[in-house]
Order: structure tokens, then C-alpha cells, then sequence
């Protein structure tokens, strides 16, 4: 005879980590012009990134792409251009400096600027992980024992375990750059805190 509980745990602490998309988007009117607009624009970015301290194995392209432009308006669509589009996933270690390390990107490439999905994460969440697991074991085995002695029974050894983690970055969405505002103040960014979640499913024998 067994018992099947589940126990769950959580740890806290706070990000040292900022994964952010940044990246330019700009139209013109040929394919060829566009492109080597955003390609101007995307260098600007990287050096903006690199002399303020962002690693370059910390800087990937995370998306690329050139779309026409059209306008609708009237009785038929008419091409008024092409927008190209490119996005970098840029990790920040140095939580300190991401606001100005954002207004850096804003000047570099002005109002073509885009930045969006700025996540805070734990860059090595194993302690926290620790943590969690041993209050989710805690919470199970107290629940495991209650039951068997609930039942006149003796609590034996866990005959099978089952683990799911979450660690869900703290996404703030939508972050605009205000060039007016950039030139008066840094760019105001709060980490808070991010946490881990263990849970744990036990099956316990029973004895006696």
C-alpha cells in the first residue's frame, strides 16, 4: 500500500540578469535602401552596447526581416515603401546600468529605436533551486505523514518522485524610449525580486 502527495516550495531572491530585445525599424523606399538603413542603425546599436560594457557573446540577432508597406487608403492599396526590421536579444549583467545603457541604444539610433520583452532572471538559479526542492520535500512529507497516520499506518521510504521547476522571468512589456526624457534623466529600471518554484510529487509506502 502506498500514498501518492504533492508538495510544493519556493525561494526568492533577487536578478542580477536583464534579457532584453533591442533592435531598429525603419522604412524607405526601395528594398536595397531599407536595408542598408537598419544595417547602419544595427552597428550603431552593437557599438552603443559594447562600449557601455555589454559582452558581444552577449548579443545575438533574434530576428530579421523586410516587409512592403502599404497605404490602404482610397479605393486600391499602393506601395509607399519597405520596412526592414532588425532585433537583437541582448543580456545585461549588470542590472545597475541598464537604464543607461538604454538611453545609450535610444541615442544611437533615435527615433528607429525598439525595445521591447525586457525579462529579469537569476543568471545561476541553482541555490535558489536547492531551496525550493528541500521546502517542497518538507511540505510533502508532512502531508505523506498526516495520512498515514490518519490511516494507522507507518510511513515507509519515497518509491517514486516526480520534479517541475518554474522560474518565470518578471517580463515588462512595451518599454519606450522618450528621447526628450532621455537626455534629463536615466531611464528608471527596478528589478523587485524573482523567485523559484518546486513541486514535488511523492508516493510514500506504507507499513504496518
Amino acid at each position: 500500500m502506498s500514498v501518492v502527495v504533492t508538495g510544493s516550495g519556493r525561494a526568492s531572491g533577487r536578478p542580477d540578469t536583464v534579457e532584453v530585445d533591442i533592435g531598429v525599424s525603419v522604412i524607405s523606399q526601395t528594398v536595397q535602401e531599407a536595408t542598408a538603413s537598419a544595417a547602419a542603425r544595427a552597428e550603431g546599436l552593437v557599438a552603443a552596447l559594447t562600449v557601455n560594457g555589454v559582452e558581444a557573446e552577449d548579443i545575438a540577432t533574434a530576428g530579421y526581416s523586410i516587409q512592403p508597406e502599404y497605404d490602404y487608403s482610397g479605393n486600391a492599396q499602393r506601395l509607399t515603401g519597405y520596412r526592414a526590421d532588425n532585433t537583437l536579444r541582448v543580456r545585461i549583467r549588470d542590472i545597475a546600468a541598464t537604464g543607461s545603457i538604454l538611453d545609450a541604444v535610444g541615442a544611437a539610433a533615435g527615433d528607429d529605436t525598439r525595445i521591447d520583452h525586457l525579462r529579469f532572471t537569476i543568471d545561476d538559479e541553482a541555490g535558489l533551486a536547492a531551496t525550493a526542492r528541500t521546502a517542497a520535500w518538507d511540505d510533502a512529507a508532512a502531508k505523506a505523514s498526516q495520512l498515514a497516520s490518519l490511516a494507522g499506518r507507518a510511513l515507509g521510504a519515497a518509491i517514486n518522485i516526480t520534479e517541475t521547476m518554474g522560474a518565470p522571468p518578471i517580463p515588462i512589456r512595451g518599454v519606450a524610449m522618450d528621447m526628450a526624457m532621455a537626455e534629463r534623466a536615466t531611464t528608471p529600471i527596478q528589478p523587485g525580486t524573482t523567485s523559484v518554484t518546486v513541486t514535488l510529487q511523492v508516493e510514500f509506502d506504507l507499513t504496518g
